[in-house]
Order: structure tokens, then sequence, then C-alpha cells
């Protein structure tokens, strides 16, 4: 599969970058000939804090040349001339990779943060963790 990501970075007027992906960048988005599908990913925040982005939009093409395509199509010259500003004004990133999908099978059960932490011995015998899972957090 070939992807090609848009970033949006966080903005103060949060609102009217929404309006722009839902009644401009992804209207046009959908409309690309050879399209496959598309993700849309609100960003929560990453570790350590708040993140400086806050939307990353995937569009997936099966090939390359059906992507190269489908940019110099009436749509796709569209959607480029409606991101450019964008581009230019450092408000949202944008690349395209090859990308590739591979689905993991666990062999055993999920591990939780208490299976990771040391345990000690309490006074009624049984196991008992030294730190609880708040501590581990840092909460």
């Amino acid at each position: 599969m070939f992807q090609f990501t848009t970033i949006y970075y966080r903005v103060d007027e949060e609102e009217k970058l929404e309006s722009f992906f839902s009644h401009t960048h992804l209207p046009l988005a959908e409309q690309l000939p050879s399209l496959v599908k598309s993700e849309v990913s609100r960003i929560a925040g990453k570790p350590g804090g708040e993140s400086r982005f806050h939307l990353s939009y995937s569009l997936y093409f099966s090939t390359e040349a059906s992507f190269q395509l489908s940019l110099v199509s009436e749509e796709g010259i569209k959607l480029v001339q409606a991101l450019k500003p964008w581009v230019d004004a450092g408000l949202i990133i944008w690349y395209y990779a090859d990308t590739f999908e591979e689905v993991v099978k666990r062999a055993g059960p999920e591990v939780t943060v208490e299976d990771l932490l040391p345990k000690t011995e309490d006074v009624s015998g049984q196991g008992n963790h030294s730190l609880s899972a708040d501590d581990a957090a840092g909460i």
C-alpha cells in the first residue's frame, strides 16, 4: 500500500481548522480516484504530555503509481491547491510513504502494569506489590 498523510498542528482557533478539514479537505480527498481507504486520527497526546499535533489524516492507495495518478487528476489538483496555503503557513505537514501492515498474534495473555511490578510478601503470606499501578504511573 502507499500512504499519503497530512498532519495538522494545534492552533488557537481549532474551530477554523476543524471546519477546513471537515468541509474542504475530507470531501476533496474522498473524491480521489484509486483511493482504497482513509483514516482519521485525533491526536490525544504524546508520552509526557500534550502533543503539538491535533489531527492526522491518512489516505491509502494500492500503489505509488495509483497515488501519483490520483494527484494529477482534477480532484487531486483541487486537493493540493486547497492544502498548499496551509502547508505554506506552517499549519500542516504532509508526507507519503510505502506502508506495510502486519497482524500480530499474541501467544499469551496480555501483560498489565501489576505483572511488571516487583512483588513482596505481606504478613498474611499473600503476594503483594511494593508499588501500586498509580505509583508506577507517577500519579
